[in-house]
């Protein structure tokens, strides 16, 4: 009895150990480590990134139709005109107008593409799935591979919802539960694609299929809350090392925000929580960064792209209604994407009426750039290098490794004295 007390007071002992010692997948990432490691995402998430306006889509339409009745078989016109009617919002338009291009010249690869983008955003996975397949058949590398994870997405969507009603989150229905592993989110469907065995898909995996996603927003629909949601899974689920929390949660805040059914937006919002389960606000006080401090972050964030698109957008309106050529308009002004202001960069939002001058190649105050065009901080933000915190976690896993073997071994010479 005696010795059974002292093993379970040697165990206890080990449970109290300090939790930093425990807590090796715990990080303090600031958004700006998060933002170098995955490229424009917080300028997807918010919109701040170069597009077009519904007026300018509108103008379009015009312009198209008017080149096509001089010279109905230039077929870069039909790509034009078709996507100018997904953009306003006219799918069936969109889809008639890529086939007519079709009966012209059948099996180009942007046709496929185009017609099975349609025929996804219209919500009809089942039959876009094909043509984005005949697609990758005639030109796998196209658009950087996207065309791939665009079919793993909608054939992970179609798994989750056999009856093909197509929903977000995607999530099983209420009550059902998650037999296969692969389901849980689209980074584990992902990785099981992509034939790892590991808990977590590499980091450059990981980083081609966030550009991937955030092409998809880009050309297709930047809040749509599928692409949001997948988006969230692969910043939040991957190598724990080198994810993006912060970013995460953006995206599944901002699939909430665009969804109107009040338990998608609960949903959304439970995902965004759980990003930042493991996520430090400050590595000085090691407190754990809540949903509402980052939301309100988030909320200034997406003021500032709103007015700036709102000005990208006057622009657009006043070419149109001067006579000019919004295009060529367009071209001449904007030839670099914007960037969101974060804490810590310049204080205020830029002057919506001055876009021009918005965009800088200039590094930032805080921020350098070596020879191969990486991101280095500065001394005053030495404290959060890569360097000393890829460091800190290595000294973290050590420590958890040395409790593991502690309370393995500890665990046998209970087992042994048992059997004495």
């Amino acid at each position: 009895m005696k010795s059974c007390n002292r093993w379970i007071v040697s165990l206890l002992l080990l449970g109290a150990l300090p939790v930093s010692l425990l807590a090796c997948l715990w990080d303090y990432d600031t958004l700006k480590q998060e933002r170098a490691r995955f490229p424009s995402t917080l300028e997807l998430i918010t919109g701040k990134f170069l597009r077009h306006s519904p007026e300018f889509y509108r103008w379009r339409i015009e312009d198209r139709l008017k080149k096509l009745k001089a010279d109905p078989n230039q077929l870069d016109y039909y790509d034009d005109l078709a996507v100018a009617y997904e953009k306003t919002g006219q799918h069936e338009k969109a889809i008639e107008t890529i086939l007519a291009k079709e009966k012209i010249k059948p099996g180009l690869y942007e046709t496929y593409s185009n017609l099975g983008t349609f025929y996804i955003l219209a919500g009809d996975f089942k039959k876009g799935l094909p043509f984005i397949e005949k697609a990758l058949a005639i030109n796998p590398d196209a658009h950087f591979g996207r065309e791939k994870y665009q079919k793993w997405l909608v054939e992970y969507a179609l798994m989750k919802l056999p009856d093909g009603k197509i929903g977000s989150p995607l999530l099983l229905k209420r009550g059902k539960v998650m037999l296969h592993l692969e389901l849980r989110s689209f980074e584990s469907y992902l990785r099981n694609q992509l034939g790892r065995k590991g808990p977590s898909t590499p980091l450059d995996e990981l980083q081609k299929a966030v550009k991937a996603i955030l092409g998809m927003m880009r050309f297709a629909n930047h809040e749509n809350p599928l692409l949001l949601e997948a988006l969230g899974d692969l910043l939040s689920k991957g190598n724990p090392f080198a994810d993006a929390k912060r970013l995460a949660a953006m995206a599944y805040l901002k699939a909430s925000y665009v969804v109107n059914d009040e338990f998608l937006k609960n949903r959304y919002r439970t995902l965004a929580t759980m990003a930042l389960r493991e996520q430090y606000a400050d590595p000085t006080s090691k407190i754990v960064l809540s949903l509402n401090e980052l939301e309100s972050d988030f909320k200034k964030q997406l003021v500032e792209a709103d007015r700036w698109y709102a000005g990208l957008r006057a622009k657009e309106i006043s070419w149109i209604e001067k006579g000019l050529d919004p295009e060529k308009e367009f071209d001449a002004l904007y030839n670099a994407e914007p960037t969101v202001e974060t804490m810590g960069d310049h204080a205020g939002i830029e002057d919506p009426t001055r876009l021009e001058t918005s965009y800088s190649d200039e590094p930032r105050s805080v921020e350098t750039t070596d020879d191969k065009g990486r991101v280095e901080s500065d001394d005053s933000a030495s404290f959060f290098s890569l360097d000393n915190l890829l460091t800190d976690r290595k000294k973290q896993v050590a420590s958890l490794a040395l409790v593991v073997f502690a309370g393995l071994f500890l665990l046998m010479r209970y087992r042994i004295s048992l059997h004495r």
